[in-house]
């Protein structure tokens, strides 16, 4: 799970295996598997960092 900020500043929790696609629209906007869309006021970049991030997590729990 990876916390990020919409525009009003409201944080959001999401599941970032469920993340489709990351676009700049300029905001960027987040659509999920199931067709839903989230506009954040991360970048692009710090989205699929903390993307990235979250799987390592999970790689490393695993191997415990």
């Amino acid at each position: 799970m990876i916390t990020l900020t919409r525009l009003n500043d409201h944080k959001v929790v999401v599941n970032a295996e469920l993340i489709k696609t990351v676009e700049r629209t300029p905001d960027t906007m987040l659509t999920l598997i199931n067709g839903d869309h989230l506009v954040v006021k991360e970048s692009v970049e710090d989205v699929v960092d903390k993307a990235i991030e979250y799987g390592r997590r999970l790689r490393a729990f695993a191997h415990v």
